[in-house]
């Protein structure tokens, strides 16, 4: 384990030194957005990894993180920094009131309701809401962020404020997932009655799993907004919720370093093969289908999903995987095994 940590410090202080290394403005905007992915790609991970609750609105918390810190900002001249644990906050709490009378719903029932509740953030900012979100145009003018004297103006500036918000948010995420809150989380992924039956309540475990998963993604949404100084509501459509899904399900559900590969394959592959045109997403596109049909448990998957399904692959399924919900739980057709809830009854 101490080896392992070495490796881990020896990794980040190399990634730190990235913007020396490189000191092209282009590549390290890319590792700049990349690191606002991750941790779109890691609140997600909560909900979808961690609690197996399927969410395609997820691009709504990172528009309302984003939006309250431009209007704070613009209107109030808030710094954008003390801004980013309010966004937070904001973000949350959105996160409580828009999911708390749909927890009873599973698998692609939810997904289905998500995805209206990020329509309609999205349609509300286009609409000016309350005059406050600038109509289709956004908002502009969003102060850089400055700490003391020093305002952060160049990419290299912001990759290492972005950077240090990943690590920590890494950080916070392995914690939780070894604590009572994390194998609660487990189980109601696995088997919501049974886990009922020992007493977790399923409604306060999800709902915390979405209320963190949005401050975050609050969180990322006022990374984004400093970084730009200028946002609109295009920004946040359904496509960018697909985006941070297909994350965390390509790189492997539940597994932090999964959900770090599967950012870079999203969003810094496609950037690394800009030069080839349309052809980079025909390629990237038929990656993704051999990769869903070779390895559907991800690029690198918990270990938790790599003893299901290699269990599955050497003795064939378990007497109790052949129930319905078990079978439906599964990563790989007729395989019961740890994950999001694909199908079930609309109601818990």
């Amino acid at each position: 384990m101490r080896h392992a940590w070495l490796w881990v410090a020896a990794a980040g202080v190399a990634w730190a030194l990235f913007p020396v290394v490189v000191r092209n403005a282009y590549w390290i905007d890319v590792a700049n957005f990349y690191g606002i992915y991750a941790l779109l790609a890691l609140s997600l991970n909560l909900i979808v990894g961690e609690a197996g609750l399927f969410n395609l609105g997820h691009a709504a918390f990172y528009a309302v993180g984003a939006y309250t810190t431009a209007i704070l900002n613009t209107r109030f001249e808030i710094p954008t920094l003390v801004l980013l644990p309010v966004s937070f906050a904001v973000a949350a709490a959105a996160g409580a009131i828009l999911t708390r009378p749909i927890l009873h719903l599973r698998g692609d029932y939810l997904a289905m309701v998500t995805i209206g509740f990020g329509e309609i953030v999205r349609i509300a900012l286009t609409n000016n809401l309350f005059g406050l979100t600038g109509g289709p145009n956004g908002i502009f003018g969003i102060d850089r962020p400055v700490l003391g004297s020093f305002t952060i103006r160049q990419p290299a500036h912001y990759f290492h404020l972005i950077w240090v918000i990943v690590a920590a948010t890494i950080w916070i995420t392995l914690r939780l997932q070894r604590s009572r809150i994390g194998r609660a989380w487990n189980y109601i992924r696995e088997d919501e009655v049974a886990a009922q039956a020992m007493g977790i309540d399923p409604v306060r475990v999800k709902l915390l799993a979405f209320v963190l998963g949005a401050g975050l993604a609050g969180v990322a949404g006022s990374l984004y907004a400093a970084r730009m100084t200028v946002i609109a509501p295009e920004r946040f459509n359904f496509w960018e919720s697909v985006v941070i899904f297909s994350m965390v399900v390509l790189g492997g559900p539940g597994s932090i370093p999964g959900v770090m590969l599967g950012a870079f394959a999203m969003w810094v592959l496609p950037e690394l093969f800009r030069e080839f045109a349309q052809a980079r997403m025909l390629v990237f596109g038929a990656a993704m289908v051999a990769m869903m049909v070779f390895r559907p448990e991800g690029l690198w998957p918990s270990a938790l999903w790599l003893r299901a399904a290699r269990a599955y692959r050497e003795v064939g399924p378990a007497p109790e995987a052949t129930s319905s919900t078990a079978q439906a739980n599964s990563p790989i057709e007729g395989m019961a095994a740890p994950g999001p809830q694909t199908r079930g009854s609309a109601h818990g």
